[in-house]
């Protein structure tokens, strides 16, 4: 009989596996994993805080600081809360470009997941085309706002900046690009026989755990249940698209990177549909006071971000900075349930399932 005994490992929090500043606790016994204590915190910049001594566009910088591989998204939740509690009219054209840009960064960011969770299993190719194809859509960024990264583009009732000549057109290009692309991507990774050794039938779980745990996004449609805000709990102009919300069955990690797969795939035509339906002219701000005083009262507000549910909550007392305001962040969700995933769990998979559960350090510390 082989004698083992517990030991506590730390991974992290510089791994290059923890995708951001997380630290694991774990206990092993032999190579099975009998505990894990995820230790967040090390990015905690208090934004919310920050955000009381901070008028409403003040604030919009902030977001995209928390998940900063879809900026789009977070500057979008904090402006649309703000606009709701405020009954602002939006101008279709801002609406359009809104919906572009969300949901570029939506490809965006899912080419990031695909690339460094296939680099985190041992394929290094995927990663350089992953990011060779995401280039593109930071270029497109850059030339209408100026910034790769961390956008500061939404404002509220509108966008800031209105699309430069000929950027439609090159959006355009991209999606007929990116289509044919994805074809290589299932070539090369989809079928692979290691890839589907290392994800198939790993990190299982079921829709009521998934529910349980507040799971969203991704994590949450893998287990079959079609729930996507998109579609649920309609926002912006995301009701005059035509598009489907992938579902996985199993709820294990291959399923998980199919899910993401099909959402660029998804994401590609609504930015299809909307550069065929772009307004040629029109307004890119509504109606906004130079100085916003949001009324009394309070709002909440959640939307599709890449890693699901992002909500935004405002209470306001009438003045210029609100009284309160709070972030429901997936990301932080979506780690809850990896101490359960990982449990009698062999060691060999941890990265694959912490990297499967796809989180930004950024917005889990907030």
């Amino acid at each position: 009989m082989i004698r083992t005994e517990e030991m506590l490992l730390n991974v992290g929090p510089q791994h290059p596996s923890t995708h951001g500043v997380l630290r694991l606790l774990v206990k092993v016994d032999g190579e099975r994993i009998v505990e894990t204590e995820p230790v967040i915190g090390y990015l905690h910049r208090g934004t919310e805080k920050l955000a009381e001594d901070l008028t409403y566009t003040q604030i919009i910088p902030y977001t995209d600081r928390m998940d900063y591989l879809s900026a789009m998204t977070n500057n979008y939740a904090v402006v649309h809360a703000t606009e709701k509690l405020m009954g602002l009219e939006i101008p279709e054209r801002a609406e359009f470009l809104r919906v572009i840009v969300m949901e570029l960064n939506r490809v965006a960011s899912h080419l990031v997941w695909m690339g460094t969770y296939l680099l985190d299993i041992g394929a290094m190719s995927p990663f350089l085309y992953a990011f060779r194809d995401r280039e593109q859509i930071l270029d497109l960024f850059n030339e209408l706002c100026g910034a790769r990264l961390t956008y500061n583009y939404m404002r509220v009732g509108g966008v800031k900046w209105d699309a430069p000549k000929d950027w439609i057109g090159k959006v355009d290009h991209f999606v007929s690009y990116m289509q044919k692309q994805m074809k290589e991507y299932h070539q090369l990774v989809t079928g692979n026989e290691i890839f589907i050794q290392r994800t198939k039938g790993i990190g299982v779980y079921d829709q009521e755990t998934a529910i349980n745990f507040a799971l969203s996004g991704a994590n949450l449609r893998v287990t079959g249940l079609n729930w996507d805000l998109r579609k649920d709990a309609p926002y912006s102009i995301y009701e005059q698209f035509t598009f489907d919300v992938p579902v996985g069955e199993v709820g294990d990690l291959y399923q998980k990177y199919l899910c993401r797969m099909k959402e660029i795939d998804e994401s590609l035509k609504i930015v299809a549909q909307a550069v065929a339906n772009f307004p040629s002219e029109g307004k890119i701000m509504g109606k906004v006071p130079r100085v916003l005083r949001v009324p009394e009262g309070e709002v909440y507000v959640g939307i599709e971000s890449p890693r699901g549910e992002l909500g935004c909550h405002i209470v306001s007392k009438g003045k210029d900075k609100p009284w309160r305001i709070k972030f429901r962040r997936p990301s932080f969700y979506n780690l809850q349930i990896l101490p359960t995933l990982l449990k009698d769990e062999n060691l060999s998979n941890l990265v694959a399932i912490l990297g499967g559960i796809d989180i930004v350090l950024g917005e889990v510390d907030g």
